[in-house]
């Protein structure tokens, strides 16, 4: 038995996968309100070689960060046999924002992959983001 006191991680913020960084990032940015970590903003100037670039909360916790890989597998999550294996939860106050915010998940680009709306207790949509990352957005 240790006299020292459990060692306990506190999670940081959740990494996704992306071959367009910069891309997938303005998604979520815009998305959830988010901001860029200072010094991952986009360059005014130069190149954008952005391989990780981090996202936060506008108080400054960070919430998710984007690294770049090579390929990335086609999620084709909810076809039987391909599990999302991980998903993002979001959650609006009402029937009427799910709707508005099924718009403007469309306009940034997602793409609806399930529809839970006639849910009398707890109605859903699932979608995938640019780079294929499933999250539900349901009333809560």
């Amino acid at each position: 038995m240790s006299d020292f006191p459990p060692v306990i991680p506190q999670l940081l913020h959740t990494v996704l996968d992306a071959t367009d960084v910069r891309g997938e990032a303005e998604f979520w940015l815009a998305l959830l309100g988010l901001a860029y970590r200072s010094g991952d903003e986009v360059p005014a100037d130069g190149p954008d070689d952005g391989d990780w670039l981090v996202l936060t909360h506008p108080d400054g916790r960070r919430c998710l960060a984007i690294q770049e890989v090579d390929r990335l597998p086609e999620s084709r999550w909810p076809e039987p046999g391909h599990p999302s294996v991980s998903h993002l939860d979001t959650t609006v106050p009402s029937r009427s924002a799910l709707d508005a915010a099924h718009e403007r998940v469309l306009a940034l680009g997602g793409e609806l992959r399930f529809d839970r709306t006639d849910d009398p207790d707890e109605p859903l949509r699932a979608y995938a983001s640019p780079a294929g990352h499933v999250f539900c957005v349901f009333v809560a």
